[in-house]
């Protein structure tokens, strides 16, 4: 015991030394920033009287009944300075240990923390042109960079930018603490934990590292918002912070959490059984919850059109980072991480079916009665076809998603379709084509609003037309909608550009026949030229309405407009140069032949160029 004694008197003055309570040099210094001969002698000094403690406990167990008496009282006064000791030494270390934790706290640059876009996915960066687009209901807003709502201004050009959240990279751990002070901490929380201060060690440790936590979620852009307060936000706001979330959430994932993960490990593995585990969870649960509390918020929002692809943007963020969340939070006491993350990754998925859904419901139910000017595109069609490009943009997330095919024929008054003849596609497919479907059959009600005929078979050829140039310029889109059903659109527009010809011109035509022309007698003089003189009257007359009316339409695409040109000028032209060439004569012959001879068939081939242009005014008549 004298031996002992000696050693326990030498370990507490060591230990006294540093009792920052009554030494005011010990306040002022920190025994692991003085040299290391020091830190050595203090840690020698805890265990020599944790060893002392321990030998104490089994001399005395060990000791006969007759010197048991004896003994107690040399052992109670050697436990308790012993004790004393030990608790001035824990104290002691439990200040060295949070100022070292708050001396190697990294303050991290925000830019530092972010993973290099390029190493994670590449942007595909599209160029739609001369598009514009509109909602289809009052609470459908225009979708991605850059789309221009009707009569808005700016150039009208809709920039698809599609970022994919597939990444290639994985967790990347950073040392938060350097190696020589992990192996100082370790070795005090060692002794803490071989003196029962587990749970005091344990506390420093999570009220340190919580704060560092704090901090770095300030500088990734993270801050405390309640799931109310998001849904109050204005969704271009929204679509801000969807992106800043996706990669800030990357970062504390991959790197923040790991990496406080790995500290954990580095310091309380095989010290204490799942010591780590606790305080990582201390460190990091409250920090994760809140990460996840902005999808949760947009997973559960109001649903409406122009969010669908941010949802989208949402989930392939998340779907990728889920086997990180799960290989970082993968102890029981972080279940409720992991069972946020996949509730998260669910609910995002059917709010982006339930989006879909209610789209079609809006694209077949859009009301607008009052017709487009001059049968031009309509602003749902190029809404629609906007949106459904954007779709085949996240094929390969939707694929995954859409499940059943769309449920058609089941309302009287809605289009049936069969889709028999389409087994070979899947469900997203099935549900674009059933997007245009739809969209025809609104365009179709839409048409009757038009009070001449033939402008109602522009307006349907139009659109149409449209419907198929959008197909066929997303090599995507046109591989889902299949050359079956692209043939059928195609059928049906140039079946609308027939139908106005036949609507507009056959009555034209019908004036240049010779029907009732003639007379008894001779063909050369059995013409009735009253009767010409009002077939030339009439055809002026129509010519010139037809004229005054259809150059105020417009057929918005160029190759299309001068096809429907080239076609009626096939039917027109001839006909009225074989009429012309047999009829002038007589008209030349009689009184004021300038009344009815108004056109030559140069005029009427330049006059034909003024057709479908879509002015504002109709121009007047060019004759050479």
């Amino acid at each position: 015991m004298d031996s002992d004694g000696s050693k326990l008197e030498t370990a507490e003055r060591i230990i006294l030394r540093w009792d920052s309570t009554a030494s005011e040099e010990a306040r002022g210094k920190m025994i692991f920033q003085s040299d290391r001969d020091e830190v050595d002698r203090f840690l020698r000094a805890v265990d020599e009287i944790q060893r002392s403690l321990s030998s104490t406990s089994i001399s005395f167990a060990s000791s006969s009944s007759s010197s048991a008496a004896a003994a107690s009282a040399a052992v109670d006064d050697y436990e308790v300075k012993a004790n004393s000791a030990i608790q001035i030494a824990m104290a002691r270390l439990e200040d060295e240990f949070r100022s070292i934790l708050l001396s190697h706290t990294t303050v991290f640059e925000p830019d530092s923390l972010f993973l290099e876009e390029s190493s994670v996915s590449p942007s595909l960066t599209v160029e739609v042109g001369d598009d514009s687009t509109v909602t289809p209901t009052t609470d459908v807003a225009a979708e991605e960079e850059e789309i221009n709502s009707p009569g808005g201004s700016g150039s009208g050009r809709l920039t698809r930018r599609r970022s994919s959240y597939r990444s290639t990279s994985s967790i990347r751990e950073m040392d938060l603490i350097p190696p020589e002070a992990v192996s100082d901490l370790r070795s005090i929380v060692q002794r803490m934990v071989a003196a029962g201060y587990s749970r005091e060690c344990i506390q420093v440790y999570g009220n340190v590292r919580k704060s560092a936590m704090e901090t770095i979620f300030k500088q990734l852009g993270i801050v405390k918002i309640s799931i109310g307060d998001v849904q109050r936000l204005d969704w271009e706001a929204v679509v801000g912070k969807i992106r800043q979330w996706i990669r800030a959430a990357k970062v504390c994932i991959r790197v923040v959490f790991s990496s406080e993960k790995r500290l954990c490990e580095q310091l309380f593995d095989g010290i204490c059984i799942a010591m780590d585990e606790t305080c990582f969870m201390e460190t990091v649960k409250a920090s994760a919850l809140r990460l996840f509390t902005f999808p949760e918020a947009i997973s559960i929002s109001r649903r409406s059109p122009e969010k669908l692809f941010k949802i989208l943007d949402l989930h392939d963020a998340l779907t990728d980072m889920l086997p990180d969340i799960e290989a970082i939070f993968d102890s029981d006491s972080l279940d409720t991480i992991r069972a946020q993350a996949v509730e998260i990754q669910s609910r995002l998925a059917d709010a982006a079916r339930g989006i879909l859904s209610e789209f079609e419901n809006a694209v077949l139910r859009e009301p607008s009665v009052v017709p487009v000017p001059g049968g031009t595109i309509h602003p749902l069609t190029r809404y629609v076809m906007n949106y459904i490009v954007m779709i085949s943009d996240y094929k390969q997330t939707l694929d995954d998603l859409i499940m059943s095919n769309p449920s058609s024929g089941s309302d009287p008054n809605t289009p049936d379709m069969d889709f028999t003849e389409l087994e070979s596609k899947s469900p997203l497919d099935l549900h674009l084509i059933w997007l245009i479907v739809i969209l025809h059959f609104n365009l179709e009600e839409k048409s009757h609003h038009y009070r001449d005929t033939s402008l109602a078979h522009i307006f349907i050829m139009n659109n149409i037309h449209y419907i198929v140039h959008k197909v066929k310029r997303s090599p995507e889109l046109r591989e889902m909608i299949g050359d079956h059903y692209l043939r059928k659109l195609t059928g049906i527009f140039r079946h609308a550009a027939t139908n106005y010809q036949r609507a507009t011109w056959v009555r034209v035509l019908n004036s240049l026949r010779d029907e009732g022309l003639h007379v008894s007698g001779s063909f050369s003089s059995g013409v009735s030229r009253s009767a010409l003189r009002e077939r030339f009257k009439a055809f002026n007359t129509m010519f010139e309405e037809v004229h005054r009316t259809q150059s105020t339409w417009s057929v918005p695409d160029a190759q299309l407009r001068e096809e429907l040109r080239i076609s009626l000028s096939e039917h027109l032209i001839p006909a009225y140069r074989s009429f012309l060439g047999r009829f002038r004569g007589h008209i030349e012959s009689g009184r004021h032949p300038e009344n009815y001879l108004k056109y030559s068939v140069e005029d009427i081939e330049t006059i034909v160029l003024d057709f479908f242009e879509g002015y504002t005014t109709p121009p007047h008549l060019r004759r050479r």
